[in-house]
């Protein structure tokens, strides 16, 4: 019999989903922050785990997007009815439904045409010290400059990213998050689709779109961030682009509204190994 995932979300505090149930594995880390209750746009992010809907951007202004700091109104009275969440510069939609494996999230942005933007469904993964990220062997791998320290080679002026392949680009491998070490590090990973393995349990993520940039962004904080009171966080995040603030995005970088002035596009999380 296959067990279904079950989703919570909280629609008045940013759309997070603070539940990801797989019978009786919580897949979602979360943390006691109730400075959460009180935030508004543009205030600094505050990070209470679970899956952040990051949009437009990811770092940089505003910190984590627009979408955390707002509440989200429900577009209708039953299961499966949008969620929406309207910003200053665009209007996303998401509809949250059970597949027989999972769950599958159809997300609408709409904004004028040519607006770009990044979109990652930031999940902060409760995992242990043996969890593996499968990705694409080989796919191309951006680095971002906290990775420095760990390269054993200078980082080149005033690069935002460096590239190397997948699991371990420059020599530095990232599909094992092991036991804490002081280290944060931020990748994003060519390709919409992932596979997380942590001893029997599965989990794995698409991100699927056209015309649209896709990666899978992985954060792997082993208790080297924020400075002065870090803690471990591991995050495992399908997106829409290939970097992490938008302000650093090439032409091919972000996500574009084409002349119909919206973008659709779907993320799927099963309880299956779906590796690529």
């Amino acid at each position: 019999m296959t067990v279904p995932l079950d989703v919570v979300t909280d629609l008045a505090h940013g759309g997070r989903w603070t539940s990801l149930r797989h019978g009786d594995r919580e897949w979602l880390w979360r943390r006691e922050s109730p400075e959460r209750d009180g935030v508004a746009p543009g205030d600094a992010f505050v990070d209470a785990g679970g899956v952040e809907e990051c949009v437009p951007s990811v770092r940089g202004t505003p910190d984590h997007g627009d979408a955390w700091s707002r509440p989200w109104t429900r577009d209708g009275g039953g299961d499966g009815d949008g969620e929406t969440v309207r910003c200053d510069r665009f209007a996303l939609t998401r509809t949250l439904r059970g597949t027989d494996d999972g769950v599958e999230a159809a997300y609408v942005l709409t904004a004028e045409p040519g607006f770009r933007f990044l979109w990652a469904a930031h999940a902060l993964l409760d995992l242990s010290e043996e969890a593996v990220v499968r990705a694409r062997e080989g796919a191309p791998t951006r680095l971002f400059p906290e990775a420095a320290p760990l390269l054993g080679r200078p980082w080149p002026d005033g690069a935002p990213w460096v590239e190397g392949a997948w699991p371990a680009p420059r020599g530095l491998r990232l599909d094992r998050f092991g036991p804490d070490d002081g280290t944060a590090v931020g990748a994003v990973v060519d390709g919409g689709r992932c596979c997380v393995h942590d001893g029997a349990d599965r989990l794995a993520l698409a991100v699927e779109a056209d015309g649209q940039p896709l990666s899978v962004a992985l954060w792997r904080n082993l208790g080297g961030f924020p400075a002065g009171r870090p803690y471990r966080s591991t995050g495992v995040e399908p997106m829409l682009g290939r970097v992490f603030d938008l302000a650093d995005a090439g032409p091919d970088d972000a996500a574009r509204v084409p002349a119909s002035g919206e973008v659709r596009w779907r993320l799927t999380v099963t309880a299956e190994c779906r590796c690529p």
